[in-house]
């Protein structure tokens, strides 16, 4: 028997799923972040090694791998795509490495359709346009300085805003306000009626928030989503939201109907910018979420070994 490992690649989690030509799944293998983007070369590939060896069963052929990441630019470097083919021929991997985008594995995991739109609405937001199960255009993705509206980078910075303008004396209390302050300072004292308190704290915001990395902003925008019953963060959901939709709408020719995939903790199946987002949507098209990046990638290995006819392996399937 011969297998296609597909791993779906991240910044702190990697996962490989093994299956066979009849869409079995045969293994599963995990270890830590395994993106050369976020960690040393030599450091991701080891890991991804680690998943594909624990997926893999020992001695079988792996006749096709494919890995799926953000940032997948990463192996035009022919020195990165060197360690890792090292790396994966130290576990028995000696058929050539395939590298994709998460877009492209996101997509392959929630629906068989060859083509279609992926949100992405994690840290960052993009929209992407897939042909062939290949991605053949994106709209956003610009990062934190230039783009990803709706992203949890945004929802925080609006969180952050939302706060100063109530500090300024332009908005209303609210559970949201309180909140940012409790993360910013640690602190649940607050005495808004006070003209002093205020402006101090107004100052304290704008420095810590500029003394930090930028993209810290994002951890404030799981307040958004605790406090959504909120004026103030039902506010900034709906915008985050419109501006997904919007992503996802560039994409798309007018009348299109084919499948929506939603991917990325701020727009998961419970999350409030999801709900919202797949309300949007769903009179126009099929909208789902992506449940599992390895299944996706998994199946797009299989089609590389063997076809357009191999079978797509459950995403509830076991291992055998």
């Amino acid at each position: 028997m011969s297998v296609a490992v597909g791993v779906d690649v991240g910044g702190t989690s990697t996962r490989a799923v093994a299956v066979s030509p009849d869409g079995v799944i045969v293994g599963r293998g995990t270890a830590g972040g395994g993106n050369p983007n976020s960690h040393p070369p030599e450091v991701a590939a080891g890991r991804v090694a680690e998943a594909i060896a624990a997926a893999a069963p020992a001695g079988t052929p792996v006749v096709a791998c494919l890995l799926g990441m953000a940032g997948a630019s990463k192996f035009s470097d022919p020195a990165i795509t060197a360690v890792f083919e090292a790396a994966l021929r130290s576990v028995g991997v000696t058929c050539p490495i395939e590298v994709v985008a998460d877009v492209e594995v996101a997509f392959a995991s929630a629906t068989p359709s060859p083509a279609g739109t992926v949100i992405i609405g994690g840290t960052g937001s993009a929209a992407a346009r897939i042909v062939d199960h290949r991605r053949t255009g994106l709209h956003g993705g610009w990062g934190w300085l230039l783009g990803d509206e709706g992203s949890a980078y945004w929802i925080g910075r609006q969180a952050v805003r939302t706060t100063l303008r109530l500090l300024d004396g332009t908005a209303e209390t609210g559970p949201l306000t309180t909140a940012v302050l409790t993360e910013a300072f640690g602190t649940t004292e607050t005495r808004f009626d006070d003209v002093r308190w205020r402006r101090n704290t107004r100052e304290r915001l704008i420095t810590a928030a500029n003394a930090e990395p930028p993209i810290r902003l994002a951890r404030y925008a799981a307040l958004v989503s605790t406090h959504a019953a909120d004026p103030a963060a039902a506010k900034i959901i709906a915008a985050a939201a419109a501006h997904l939709a919007e992503h996802a709408h560039a994409t798309r020719t007018p009348g299109e109907t084919t499948p929506i995939v939603l991917a990325g903790s701020v727009i998961g199946p419970e999350s409030p910018v999801g709900l919202a987002l797949r309300e949007q949507l769903s009179g126009e098209t099929e909208v789902l979420f992506a449940p599992d990046g390895g299944i996706g990638a998994a199946w797009l290995a299989a089609l590389v070994a063997w076809g357009p006819d191999a079978p797509r392996p459950s995403v509830d399937a076991g291992v055998t």
